[in-house]
C-alpha cells in the first residue's frame, strides 16, 4: 500500500503542475522547473528527489538539475530530516522575490548576450566592405535592432522596473 506521500496526485494539483510547467516553458526557463516548483508548493511535507521523480515522471538527473536551479533562484530550500540522509526540499512562497530572481537571471543575461550578438554582427559587416545594397540594408536593420536593444536595456534598468522587482 502506498503512503500518502506516494499516492496519486489530486487532479486539481496535477492540473496546476502541468499548467505551471507549460507556463515556465513558454517563458523559456524549462517545463520541469515549473512542475517541480508546483509539486513542492502543493506538498504539505518536504519531498526528496525520488518523490519528485515518481510523482512527475522525470529522471533523477532532471529533478536534481531542476532543484539546483530553483534553489539558486530562492524558489525552494533544502530541509534536513532527522535520521534520513536524503536531501528534502520545500517551496518558498515569496512569489514576488522568486519572479524577480528569475527575471534578473534570465532577462538580464539575455539582454547582455543580445548586445554581444549585435556587436559581432556589426564587426562582421565592417569587414565586409562590398557596400552593395543588400549589405547596406543589413547594416540599417542591425542599427534598428541596436536602438531597440538600447531602449530595452534602459527600460530594464529603470527605477520603476527595479522597484517592481524588489
Amino acid at each position: 500500500m502506498k503512503t500518502k506521500q506516494h499516492r496519486e496526485l489530486d487532479p486539481v494539483v496535477r492540473r496546476f503542475i502541468e499548467d505551471a510547467g507549460s507556463m515556465t516553458q513558454s517563458f523559456g526557463v524549462g517545463r520541469v522547473l515549473g512542475q517541480i516548483y508546483a509539486y513542492l508548493y502543493f506538498s504539505p511535507e518536504p519531498r526528496n528527489l525520488g518523490n519528485m521523480q515518481e510523482a512527475l515522471g522525470i529522471s533523477k538527473g532532471s529533478a536534481s538539475t531542476g532543484v539546483r536551479q530553483l534553489e539558486q533562484w530562492g524558489a525552494v530550500r533544502k530541509i534536513w530530516i532527522k535520521g534520513d540522509r536524503k536531501d528534502y526540499y520545500e517551496a518558498n512562497d515569496w512569489l514576488g522575490r522568486i519572479v524577480r530572481n528569475v527575471m534578473q537571471d534570465t532577462v538580464g543575461s539575455k539582454l547582455a548576450s543580445y548586445a554581444s550578438l549585435l556587436d559581432e554582427m556589426q564587426e562582421e559587416l565592417q569587414r565586409n566592405t562590398d557596400g552593395d545594397s543588400e549589405t547596406e540594408f543589413v547594416r540599417e536593420q542591425i542599427e534598428k535592432l541596436r536602438r531597440f536593444q538600447q531602449k530595452a536595456h534602459k527600460a530594464w534598468h529603470s527605477p520603476l522596473v527595479r522597484m517592481f522587482l524588489k
